[in-house]
């Protein structure tokens, strides 16, 4: 088994957070829905979804959503996170996102991307920003 494999509750778990923090999300205007749920490495969820702006670069996506409200109620550390989409293959995190997640999690942190089916793949986080800079690097 993977190091980063959770199990059959914790993906289901996550998978069906994810889903529902999705049709919480706000996108009047692209009505692209994202839903985003973290697990803490003490077993809590904690949801987030995209949440879009008039003035398009003032939306925050919901990975972003998920670790801010992770990290101002305190949690530093975390498991994996799963990433709802409505689209087929899943979305993967974009570049802003990638890298926020970075400053909160080791390059083999687990991402699993959700299609509209419920079908995933997952990636490290090393995968999708390779060679980061993360906090350790202001060491």
């Amino acid at each position: 088994m993977p190091a980063h494999a959770l199990t059959d509750i914790e993906l289901q778990t996550i998978a069906q957070k994810a889903a529902e923090a999705k049709a919480k999300a706000y996108c009047p205007n692209s009505n692209f829905r994202v839903g985003a749920c973290l697990i803490t490495t003490d077993g809590q969820y904690i949801s987030g979804a995209n949440i879009e702006n008039a003035s398009y670069p003032v939306g925050t996506c919901a990975e972003r959503v998920a670790f801010g409200t992770a990290i101002v109620s305190g949690h530093r550390s975390f498991k994996a996170i799963a990433v709802a989409t409505d689209i087929k293959p899943g979305a993967s995190p974009c570049g802003m996102c990638r890298q926020f997640m970075r400053e909160f999690s080791p390059p083999g942190f687990p991402v699993y991307m959700y299609d509209k089916d419920g079908e995933y793949k997952v990636v490290t986080i090393g995968e999708l920003l390779p060679d980061s800079f993360g906090p350790e690097d202001l060491q």
